[in-house]
């Protein structure tokens, strides 16, 4: 086993600490990435809060630098920059996996941390360290010109959020929504602007006008306006709801143009929708979740292409417990990241 040094939780009520971490050895078509910048998702407070104990390490959007490779890769090599997302493994033989949805694997992909190692059954372990083992299949790539601390986020919010306006088609001519402007919301309206798409914030406040304008949003429509939210009826193709606690979807359905579409990426919980909003435009209510190989590839290299990385702010490692308490209170513009730099 191979040793390194990380932010592990042990239990729900008490705070992350420094701790050593064990990793495997190389198997044949592995890579040893030196973890640099792990972004804080908001899945991540969820699990601890939910942990019911033992070692739990979140992280699972970081990039990083490949420090050593086994005898069978051939796609990287040592000094190579990489980022890694929230999926490192897949059975490969399902249905899914062999149309490049390993997100969507019929056996369940294996999570990058708190999943199940297909080999030896051990779990995962997250990127809030300083070094990540993983099969080679699952790093990617980092595009000369990402800054690798703003690309961290792409890996996990980024390509939530690009499956659903991929799959959906748009592109010049669509007329987009992003409902939330948090860490996923903004990335989404980047992502639309780059498509070419008329995009818009939907958001409770206009206090967010100034920062919908800033990321290239074309027009802010405040959902508590109830004459502005009636005159955009009918108005948008997609609707991106990237708005993660529990909401009535009635109101953003209302937004949905005939046969359009309302993806809903934020609020992973029970959800009750009224046919009639629904069956008036013929209106589809859909989801989406992380990516497979061949979209998180495609994300990478058009953000590079669009120079697009996240809005972020930069702790060191050692603040972890602070970006949680923060983070809890939505105190954040648009995503924390840490540098792991202080666990060397």
């Amino acid at each position: 086993m191979r040793t390194t040094v990380g932010w592990r939780a042990d239990a729900p009520a008490t705070p992350l600490r420094r701790s050593p971490l064990e990793r495997r050895d190389l198997r044949p078509d592995d890579l040893a990435v030196r973890v640099d910048y792990c972004g804080v998702c908001h899945s991540d407070l969820h699990a601890v809060a939910a942990h019911p104990g033992g070692t739990l390490v979140p992280g699972h959007e970081f990039t990083g630098v490949v420090t050593e490779a086994g005898p069978e890769v051939t796609g990287f090599a040592p000094g190579d920059p990489v980022a890694v997302g929230n999926i490192v493994d897949s059975c490969g033989e399902c249905p899914m996996c062999r149309a490049g949805q390993e997100n969507y694997c019929h056996a369940f992909p294996t999570l990058t941390y708190g999943g199940t190692d297909r080999h030896d059954g051990s779990t995962t372990l997250g990127g809030y360290s300083r070094e990540y083992v993983v099969r080679d299949r699952f790093a990617y790539h980092l595009p000369a010109g990402l800054d690798p601390a703003g690309a961290a986020p792409l890996l996990c919010a980024g390509v939530t959020v690009w499956e659903p306006l991929r799959a959906l088609g748009v592109g010049p001519g669509a007329r987009v929504a992003v409902a939330g402007l948090g860490g996923l919301g903004h990335l989404a309206v980047k992502l639309a602007v780059a498509l070419g798409a008329e995009t818009t914030v939907i958001s409770r406040s206009a206090g967010k006008a100034d920062d919908a304008r800033r990321l290239g949003a074309h027009d802010l429509l405040v959902s508590t306006d109830a004459a502005r939210m009636a005159e955009a009826r009918d108005r948008f193709d997609v609707v991106v709801d990237t708005i993660a606690a529990d909401h009535d979807l009635g109101p953003y359905l209302r937004l949905v143009a005939m046969d359009g579409t309302l993806s809903q990426v934020g609020h992973l919980g029970p959800v009750t929708v009224r046919t009639t909003d629904l069956l008036i435009g013929r209106k589809r209510l859909g989801s989406a979740g992380s990516g497979g190989r061949p979209a998180t590839a495609a994300l990478l290299a058009f953000c590079a292409e669009h120079g697009i990385t996240a809005d972020i702010e930069l702790l060191p490692s050692g603040q972890v417990n602070e970006a949680f308490d923060r983070l809890r209170r939505n105190d954040v513009r648009y995503r924390f990241v840490l540098d792991l730099s202080d666990l060397s």
